[in-house]
């Protein structure tokens, strides 16, 4: 029986979570559900397609708030469109994707028939919210059906100040590539991959995603090894300090932030190493991706994510988290050793089979389903 799905999420523009929704609302509407989508942004930021099957309402509510009584009337404002939307599309179930999203939608559901399932996409115990968003965290997310984080850990930390709430532990699939055409890498296709002496980073360029840390790391080892490059891909509000200090070293030629790619699938195939120098994480899409395009990848021991695809059998090399001098020794070690670089792309491959989308939609259909039941009886 179709089932009547409506996303809420801030935008579909760049990061994790967007693109998390924007394969949501595909795959659901293909299933043959009627899905709605509904953005606090306007489709004009949009980077991840919809297919025509999905109903969108972006409602072009995310505009700064340049003191406290503005963040209050804009917030009600976004808290009633959204509310409008929700209605609008008849909803048997919304998922909210992001902690302020989660406020916002949990809010504009208020005591309505129909159930909401939010989703924690990062790491509660380090990702800041503020004050007054942390208050209304926990005096909203109690009214949830559902919470689902990525990770075990984060699930008992939930559970200390949610102990009546289902909480529920979803990680991560590999992305989908967003285009037609990206070639699946097999083992075949590993072995005979050129030697391109680059090391890649990808994610927002923000604080938490470290890539200063790994500039810095990088920047060690330039002189010692002048045949490798460091290319970082995506888009953020560090990009500029990050390029003053690629500049700074006189690392032009050595460092490059190449910005947003359609397909990262086909950047990814043109590194020899990947590295995820997030200070703290949810369960990080990049590393997913690296790791299904056949690279070795190394990453610092964050609290959740990292360590727990490295937990389920795959080749992970964690680094003391902040650690620059230990990341720069065990880049070292990989850039020195091309054949242990073949042997950890080659194993790195079993993420398709560990973290396939097959498992991440059963999951979530049977969460709904119990959701949907719960609510009936």
């Amino acid at each position: 029986m179709s089932r009547r799905i409506t996303i809420t999420v801030p935008s579909l523009s760049l990061g994790g979570a967007e693109g998390v929704a924007a394969m949501m609302a595909n795959h659901w509407a293909a299933e043959g559900d009627q899905v709605t989508l509904i953005t606090l942004d306007s489709a004009e930021t949009d980077t991840f397609k919809l297919v025509p099957e999905v109903q969108r309402f972006a409602l072009d509510v995310m505009h700064d708030s340049g003191n406290l009584f503005q963040a209050v009337v804009n917030n009600r404002r976004r808290v009633q469109k959204l509310r409008s939307a929700i209605t609008e599309s008849k909803p048997d179930v919304v998922i909210s994707l992001t902690d302020r999203m989660n406020v916002l939608t949990l809010l504009a559901a208020g005591k309505s028939r129909y159930s909401v399932i939010v989703s924690e996409r990062s790491d509660p115990r380090h990702h800041p919210m503020g004050r007054v968003w942390s208050f209304l965290r926990k005096r909203t997310y109690p009214l949830a059906a559902a919470v689902v984080v990525q990770t075990r850990g984060v699930a008992d930390f939930c559970r200390t100040w949610l102990p009546a709430t289902h909480i529920e532990v979803i990680p991560n699939a590999v992305p989908a590539p967003r285009s037609s055409g990206i070639p699946v890498v097999t083992e075949e296709i590993v072995k005979a991959r050129p030697a391109s002496h680059v090391v890649l980073g990808m994610g927002r360029l923000s604080y938490e995603k470290g890539f200063d840390l790994l500039i810095d790391a990088f920047s060690r080892l330039a002189a010692k090894y002048p045949d490798w490059k460091l290319r970082i891909l995506g888009e953020g509000p560090m990009r500029e300090s990050l390029q003053a200090t690629i500049d700074q070293r006189g690392l032009q030629d050595r460092i490059e932030l190449a910005g947003w790619v359609a397909d990262p699938e086909r950047a990814l195939d043109q590194g020899d190493l990947f590295v995820l120098p997030s200070r703290y994480e949810g369960f990080p899409n990049a590393l997913l991706q690296a790791m299904s395009r056949g690279l070795p990848c190394i990453s610092f021991y964050c609290e959740s994510g990292p360590a727990d695809i490295a937990r389920e059998g795959l080749p992970v090399g964690l680094v003391p988290a902040g650690n620059v001098s230990e990341l720069t020794e065990r880049m070292q070690e990989s850039m020195l050793d091309e054949t242990v670089r073949l042997e950890t792309a080659l194993q790195s491959l079993q993420v398709k089979q560990r973290f396939s989308q097959e498992r991440y939609f059963q999951s979530w259909d049977q969460l709904i389903e119990q959701t949907l039941t719960g609510r009936e009886t």
